[in-house]
């Protein structure tokens, strides 16, 4: 426990003391009049706004219930700060928790989402997580967090400030977003062009190779960190880039008995179960990684990575994609589905033309992230300097 001075005032509590952990379930969401769930892929990083979700018409098997004003932390990975503050009624994962205070009179209900964004809080959860491969905190240990608690007419001049820098980080996130929608209509357009206008041809046809990266019993081959050679998983790919926030290693000698998975600079790696269609391109950096459970293509001559990449991200490509699929609670892809695909092929003049109007669209969109990620290091400041004596 970090010690703390308190200000007169203020008083020491537990987290559990304050907040209460919300056991709401639904067996049957729809017939219960919820229509959306949320889960831990529509909670992004330091915004507390939830801004995508998905029906509960199309089929999900989340059965926690959360109501607007509650808050969403998410309880698996707890270092990515996943933590949203519900404007609607759903159903959510059971790899978050729904909280809310048990009197506002004690701890002002708007308060505590900026409580679970603090340093300490979340280095309370990420250091009581347990599991190695998607490690999970419990309610029981973040019930045990202690923090020194604001008078409530404190709670509200803080509360003023929060609220100040949040307004701040906010509008950048509406920037972001806006870019976002550029970005999507732009590319959008492009292939819905390129679909009309040019050849479509098997993916077979346009790479130089088509693997799949290590499948079989890969949790043999792992070793400790700084042992072995690092290997990308499904988690490790988001579209259009890599998360290396937690990348196993593999040994020496299984790296080497799987040469065909190994990742060279230029390759397109692509996942293929739970979340298939996710797609990046291998940087020089990632070389000479190898990749477990993904599908990775060489592309040949007559098509840019980039361009295929851009492809299987955009709403576009994920039509096509997902009539590939196979599975209901994991969704698949195999390399023959993958081998089969069916792209609109612009000459590759065309295809780099594209690719370098994306990046010139993305150039500005950058620039916003890093104000974005600016206006939040000053909200941190202030929730460090505000809140649970940190």
């Amino acid at each position: 426990m970090i010690e703390t001075v308190i200000k007169p005032g203020w008083r020491q509590v537990k987290f559990g003391d304050v907040v209460r952990l919300s056991k709401a379930r639904s067996q049957d969401p729809l017939a219960d009049g919820y229509e959306r769930y949320v889960g831990l892929e529509h909670l992004e990083p330091g915004d507390l706004r939830i801004r995508t979700w998905g029906n509960v018409a199309d089929g999900v098997t989340f059965t926690s219930v959360f109501k607007p004003g509650q808050v969403l932390f998410g309880k698996r990975r707890a270092y990515q700060r996943k933590v949203a503050v519900a404007d609607f009624a759903g159903v959510c994962s059971g790899d978050i928790y729904v909280l809310e205070t048990k009197d506002p009179q004690v701890l002002l209900p708007e308060l505590l989402p900026f409580i679970c964004q603090t340093d300490v809080f979340f280095d309370h959860a990420v250091g009581t997580s347990a599991g190695s491969l998607s490690p999970r905190t419990n309610w029981k240990s973040l019930a045990d967090f202690e923090f020194a608690l604001p008078s409530v007419e404190d709670q509200r001049a803080i509360l003023e400030l929060l609220k100040a820098a949040e307004a701040c980080a906010i509008a950048y996130e509406e920037a972001k977003h806006l870019h976002e929608q550029l970005l999507s209509s732009f590319i959008q357009e492009s292939f819905s062009r390129f679909d009309e206008q040019h050849e479509h041809r098997p993916c077979n046809d346009l790479m130089d190779k088509i693997t799949v990266g290590i499948v079989v019993k890969p949790a043999d081959l792992y070793v400790a960190a700084g042992k072995g050679v690092r290997a990308l998983r499904s988690l490790n790919v988001l579209p259009g880039r890599f998360v290396l926030d937690e990348v196993v290693e593999i040994s020496v000698e299984g790296h080497a008995a799987h040469q065909k998975s190994a990742l060279s600079a230029g390759d397109i790696v692509i996942v293929r179960t739970g979340r298939p269609g996710d797609a990046a391109v291998v940087t020089p950096e990632l070389a000479d990684k190898n990749c477990i459970d993904l599908i990775v293509a060489k592309p040949g001559p007559s098509v840019s990575a980039d361009y295929v990449v851009a492809f299987l991200n955009s709403q576009f490509g994920r039509r096509i994609f997902t009539s590939g699929t196979t599975g209901t609670a994991q969704q698949h892809f195999n390399v023959g589905e993958f081998s089969k695909l069916k792209l609109p092929v612009p000459p590759i003049e065309v295809q780099r033309e594209f690719v370098s109007r994306l990046y010139q669209l993305r150039t500005p969109a950058k620039a916003v992230f890093e104000r974005l990620r600016e206006a939040r290091r000053t909200k941190a400041m202030v929730l460090s300097s505000s809140i649970c004596g940190a």
